[in-house]
């Protein structure tokens, strides 16, 4: 048995050692090619990508742009068959056109023949590093739990490096980076490890027994979006609680048709348009296992608009109506998941253990909730971003706002204004842990459908 089972191994390795080569052959043979452009548009700089297609190409290609903060205002996607082009219209967080060479060389490298792409299927925690130590939590979201957690990790002796905490229907996801306070490195013994996981669901689980509470420690990391994606997608927070409730009007408007002729399904998306919308939809239909084939992204004014010719990575296309509603359910979901309810505070003073502990605190005690958290530390500086409402969800009280900026400090903590929200009742959003074609046939499983 020893044998059969160390022979299969053996033929795992060999085929996994043989697809990787002949993966980089391919590539060697087929560079991808990377072409910016900045006089064929009048407002905006044009990306073109091709390269030899495989599965999530496209992720890794939105993946690079969003990261440096791009605004993509246009795309044309086409991967069908063994070749991928993309175009991408693109600007600044300024919305002006992309000149600076640091940046454009990045992409070159990134994009181009020199680029080597990690593979998108492979399992969370691919990225060894030892500088910190990435913590995952899941669980139900309630007043005052990021000011909980962070007072448990600092307790224990922990600094919060990075931090990203999003919620979405009355759940709380997040991704934070940890170093040990005396050593500044990674937490590497395992008692302490293993205290801090047994804390951290404790405080997580908050008395709710119907939905469970997830802690893991590692020492590996993952894109950080692309994870909390996947974490509150293994969750099931796309199944909506007191759905009557809802209203909508504020629900991203997304239809799934299939097209008979060309057996694609066709994802369409309507919504108000933020950034990182794109990577949160492709993100989503990538590690719900479809395959884009072609797309078409507008974005340019208020709303976006995106369209999206899709099938299953087994080659089908939407085989039901049961199927349909999941991805119309998860797509919902991935786009309400960083929706920025409320005020945006922004925190920039030099890092210290404790820190965020001692912030959240003051809000606790100030009856603000955080529905979405950002923590980065560069260079000995840290930049928080919070978004925070009322306890009960109203807007937040102006002489609150500056009783909290004079405690914390009037140049520490700046209000960078309000953003849109869902509302007060909706329950999709809570407190954070505080809180191609000319004329077309497309068949909607029984409903008959035609574009021109």
């Amino acid at each position: 048995m020893k044998a059969f089972i160390s022979e299969v191994n053996m033929s795992y390795s060999q085929s996994h050692y043989m697809d990787d080569e002949y993966e980089k052959l391919f590539r060697r043979m087929n560079p991808p090619r990377v072409v910016i452009d900045n006089e064929a548009c009048k407002n905006a700089t044009v990306i073109r990508v091709d390269s030899a297609n495989k599965h999530g190409i496209l992720l890794e290609v939105v993946q690079i742009l969003t990261d440096l903060n791009l605004i993509i205002l246009k795309a044309y996607i086409s991967s069908d068959g063994g070749w991928f082009m993309d175009v991408f219209n693109v600007t600044g967080q300024d919305g002006n056109k992309v000149t600076d060479e640091v940046i454009l060389d990045y992409i070159r490298k990134s994009l181009g023949p020199e680029s080597c792409f990690p593979t998108t299927m492979r399992s969370v925690g691919v990225k060894q590093t030892m500088d910190h130590t990435a913590i995952e939590l899941m669980g139900s979201d309630r007043p005052g739990l990021l000011s909980e957690v962070s007072a448990v990790l600092t307790n224990l002796k922990c600094n919060i490096v990075n931090a990203e905490v999003w919620t979405h229907n009355m759940r709380a996801a997040s991704v934070m980076h940890v170093t040990d306070e005396e050593t500044g490195s990674a937490i590497t013994d395992s008692q302490r490890l293993s205290l801090i996981k047994e804390l951290l669901c404790n405080v997580l689980g908050g008395g709710n027994r119907k939905r469970g509470a997830k802690t893991v420690v590692t020492d590996d990391s993952t894109h950080t979006d692309r994870r909390l994606h996947q974490m509150m997608f293994d969750d099931r927070d796309y199944e909506r609680v007191d759905d009557d409730d809802f209203d909508e009007k504020q629900r991203p408007n997304v239809d799934v048709v299939n097209w008979s002729d060309k057996d694609y399904s066709v994802v369409t998306i309507e919504c108000k348009d933020r950034p990182k919308l794109l990577f949160d939809t492709v993100c989503t239909l990538t590690d719900m296992q479809y395959v884009v084939f072609h797309a078409n992204i507008d974005a340019e004014g208020p709303q976006a608009y995106q369209e999206y010719y899709i099938k299953h990575i087994d080659g089908s296309p939407v085989k039901s109506d049961a199927e349909r509603q999941r991805v119309i359910h998860c797509l919902e979901a991935a786009i309400e998941r960083r929706v920025s309810e409320g005020l945006k505070l922004e925190l920039c003073t030099t890092d210290r253990v404790g820190l965020l502990s001692n912030v959240t605190r003051i809000f606790r005690e100030n009856s603000l909730t955080v529905t979405r958290a950002e923590v980065t530390t560069k260079g000995g500086k840290a930049v928080n971003t919070f978004y925070v409402r009322g306890a009960s969800g109203c807007n937040v009280d102006s002489k609150t706002i500056e009783s909290i900026r004079q405690t914390i400090g009037n140049t520490i903590l700046k209000v960078k204004g309000s953003s849109e929200s869902v509302p007060q009742d909706s329950p999709t959003r809570s407190s954070i842990f505080s809180g191609l074609f000319k004329s077309r046939s497309f068949v909607n499983f029984g409903l008959v459908k035609s574009y021109s």
